[in-house]
């Protein structure tokens, strides 16, 4: 069985390389790998997400949930000063954010390895953001969202970026059923931004 993104130690040899992008109207390099997800360049999804989100009114510290070798947490880490969380089960695009939070000299990330939420010791954060890992499966996923609402201050948003085409129906039907509020914040090339708010 071929390795995963979200597998705890990718299975390829390690290459690493500097890609660049734009994100929030910054631009920004990245160090990227094998045996990570998008490592050929920040994915729309990612940037289309990073891009939309709205910094939320409750004060506290946001989550990049399944952070990758991190571009969406790290651009909102630079343009604030609440603490960033960002959190993945892949040791090796782990690796790769702290290298990067380091390259942009940024103090205030968190770094934590974790499946899901299983390893989270905050449970008041603002915002929750996540491109969530669909090759995992749907009971992944909606576990996740069912998750983020227990770790969400009151007033809290959960940001999330999926594909038509890769079960954003199902995602809304099963926000709904779990949050007070749910927007499509925006839509373009077969994504929905949706943000899920925690009354």
């Amino acid at each position: 069985m071929g390795s995963h993104y979200f597998d705890e130690h990718p299975e390829r040899e390690s290459q690493e390389r500097t890609i660049t992008a734009v994100l929030r109207g910054r631009r920004m390099s990245l160090r990227i790998d094998h045996g990570v997800f998008s490592k050929n360049e920040v994915d729309f999804g990612s940037r289309m997400l990073a891009d939309s989100f709205w910094w939320p009114e409750v004060e506290g510290p946001v989550l990049d949930m399944g952070c990758g070798y991190g571009p969406i947490g790290l651009s909102l880490a630079r343009e604030t000063n609440r603490m960033v969380w960002m959190a993945d089960v892949n040791q090796r695009a782990l690796e790769l954010a702290e290298k990067n939070a380091a390259a942009l000299e940024l103090e205030n990330t968190v770094m934590v390895k974790s499946d899901l939420f299983s390893s989270i010791e905050k449970s008041d954060f603002a915002s929750i953001l996540t491109n969530p890992p669909i090759r995992a499966g749907k009971m992944t996923v909606h576990s996740l969202f069912e998750q983020a609402y227990r770790f969400l201050a009151p007033a809290g948003t959960l940001w999330v970026v999926i594909q038509k085409k890769q079960g954003a129906p199902s995602a809304k039907d099963k926000l709904m059923s779990v949050f007070d509020e749910v927007d499509i914040v925006a839509k373009k090339k077969g994504y929905y931004i949706f943000c899920a708010k925690k009354n």
